[in-house]
């Protein structure tokens, strides 16, 4: 039986003491009471008391996610007001220290329909306030690029998006943005890299998210934080409107001949808060004639028709393909619930059902393939000699390859957009989590807006030829061969399940996989940029003969250990059919014998 112990109980009443929250404060002290009756539901109560107190929850370079509740160690109003609060502490001292003529810092505020997203937002913009940062909240719930292209756009020195992305409904998370005299530079010096800094506008990383962590842990119980009762701007729609201005305008002028309003688009914004801006900015670009999947499109943090509304996970495309079908749709987009990423379906016969959905990395390349044409230069044009396509280290290497073919150059990050985001001279990047980030000057970020927007018009042009998303994927493998991906993700309770694998698989790494060997053994946790391609990281790659590799990571965000897959094999004599046909059968020999290692 478990039992509650006089420690964990002083913690519960401490915290209760200080949180901001009524509602909050007695469902924690009514936990702890039912802990400690002795009532049958008494061991079931202690563990979970224990758990909403166990330490408190992590800020790092994800900002803050986990599930809502009261206690240190849940997404509450006191967690919030803590985090706020060591933010402002450290603008104050990034920003504008002792420097009164530079004016107070600023932070532009955003927040989604999740569960006590708008009062996390406005505790964040009271605490701000008070604090004397000038914090600027958005108007209402909208996508996480609006908030991201605000913070560039107001060349405010932060942004605070209050989300929690794709995750479950019982989530809501804090992510944090730096800017204006925030943004370091490229440089090992950390001094302010200008409005032409590649983190301008991005995603914390070190050691930006230890020092605010240092700053939250350091601040008072939420109940002694300032908090103004006014005081903040709530902005108009000027941002919005500048944000659909140059989304829509990436592909160009609509051409005359009405190519993209005879696309037919079936659109679904997962119960999030993409919908009517995704669909604004496909109207401004010229494509028209979009259907908004009625189940789906207006934001409902319950997620009624999926548990896990990640537009990836099976059966949340369902809907809108069942949609597709009915109106003879020739595209199917879907966002996730903040609309950072994008997801992309095309008619497909070979398919059962008709319809196929790319995955993140083929997505990737044919956007790829589309940027390093010249695709969003102008009439004309192309890019600069020196700019950059840039991938996660875990993402398809086929980036890389077509970057080539153009004269361009790659570069491989560590996961996640707050690095993608970074790679100077960046034309475009992409993550195979559905993450792209097609206009670097406009969004810092992976944005589904502006990825929804160049993938329509890129359709509509490519129908206007006879062709489709399905034949620039065919180009491209007889060009550089077929690049298969896939994933092995085992999720587990017990986090130590995935150190001691990690242990072990670094101390045995295997010799060879599904009958090739191993040629090539990397420990990214012990590389560096010169040796390995990136900065040092935990995760293991390992390159096998023959044309393929496996990466193998904890996940940043859930409790899971990641295997990304791939093989690549050259389009021969036999054909591109043949060649496809062997990628497939090595690619899951390659899945069952990673799962069999893993031994989890």
């Amino acid at each position: 039986m478990v039992r509650l112990d006089a420690r964990t109980a002083d913690r519960v009443r401490a915290w209760a003491a200080g949180d901001v929250d009524d509602d909050d404060r007695a469902a924690l002290l009514a936990l702890l009471d039912r802990a400690e009756s002795g009532d049958d539901d008494a061991a079931a109560a202690a563990a979970e008391v224990a758990s909403a107190v166990d330490g408190h929850l992590e800020f790092g370079t994800a900002g803050l996610r986990g599930a809502l509740g009261p206690g240190s160690n849940r997404m509450n109003r006191a967690v919030v007001v803590r985090a706020a609060a060591g933010l402002a502490a450290h603008l104050h001292r990034v920003a504008a220290p002792g420097d009164a003529e530079a004016g107070p810092p600023m932070c532009v505020i955003g927040y989604d329909a999740r569960r006590g997203s708008a009062q996390f937002a406005r505790d964040t913009a009271a605490v701000m306030t008070a604090a004397g940062v000038r914090a600027l909240l958005l108007p209402r719930p909208l996508p996480t690029p609006v908030l991201a292209f605000a913070v560039r756009h107001l060349d405010a020195d932060a942004g605070v998006m209050v989300t929690a992305s794709h995750n479950p409904p019982q989530d809501n998370g804090y992510k944090v943005y730096l800017g204006g005299r925030c943004t370091p530079s490229s440089s090992s010096s950390g001094a302010a890299g200008g409005a032409d800094a590649p983190g301008r506008g991005a995603q914390i990383v070190p050691p930006a998210d230890a020092q605010i962590a240092a700053d939250i842990a350091a601040q008072p119980p939420a109940r002694e934080v300032p908090r103004a009762e006014k005081g903040w701007s709530v902005l108009g729609g000027d941002v919005l409107e500048a944000y659909l201005h140059g989304a829509s305008a990436l592909p160009g002028p609509p051409p005359a001949d009405g190519r993209r309003s005879a696309l037919r688009v079936v659109l679904t914004p997962v119960h999030g808060v993409g919908g009517a801006v995704v669909v604004e900015a496909l109207r401004r670009a010229g494509v028209s004639d979009v259907s908004v999947v009625p189940e789906q499109a207006d934001p409902d943090p319950a997620f009624p028709t999926t548990a896990f509304p990640n537009p990836e996970e099976p059966g949340v495309l369902d809907l809108a393909l069942d949609l597709a079908r009915r109106r003879d749709a020739h595209l199917v987009i879907a966002v996730d619930p903040d609309a950072d990423r994008c997801a992309v379906a095309v008619p497909d016969a070979s398919r059962e059902g008709g319809w196929r959905a790319l995955t993140g990395d083929e997505l990737g390349a044919v956007l790829g393939e589309h940027v390093a044409s010249g695709g969003l230069a102008g009439p004309g044009g192309a890019l600069p000699r020196d700019a950059v396509l840039a991938c996660s280290l875990v993402s398809s290497s086929l980036l890389g390859r077509i970057a080539a073919a153009h004269g361009l150059g790659h570069a491989e990050t560590l996961t996640g957009f707050k690095w993608i985001s970074r790679a100077p001279r960046l034309a475009y990047g992409y993550e195979e989590a559905i993450g792209y980030c097609a206009a670097p000057a406009l969004v810092r970020d992976k944005d589904g807006v502006s990825a929804s927007v160049v993938v329509a018009a890129l359709a509509a042009d490519l129908r206007a030829r006879g062709r489709t998303l399905l034949d620039v994927l065919d180009d491209l493998a007889v060009q550089h061969g077929v690049h298969a991906t896939g994933q092995v993700s085992v999720r587990v309770e017990d986090l130590s399940l995935i150190s001691d694998a990690m242990a072990r698989l670094r101390a045995q790494p295997p010799a060879e996989l599904a009958g090739r060997a191993v040629e090539r053994v990397d420990d990214l946790s012990e590389g560096s940029v010169e040796t390995t391609g990136v900065p040092a990281t935990d995760g293991l790659r390992w390159t096998v003969a023959g044309g393929g590799r496996v990466v193998v990571r904890p996940s940043g965000t859930e409790p899971k250990l990641k295997c990304y897959l791939e093989v690549v094999v050259p389009v021969d004599g036999e054909g591109l059919a043949a060649a496809r046909a062997l990628a497939d059968r090595r690619l899951a020999d390659l899945g069952t014998a990673v799962r069999a290692l893993l031994a989890l």
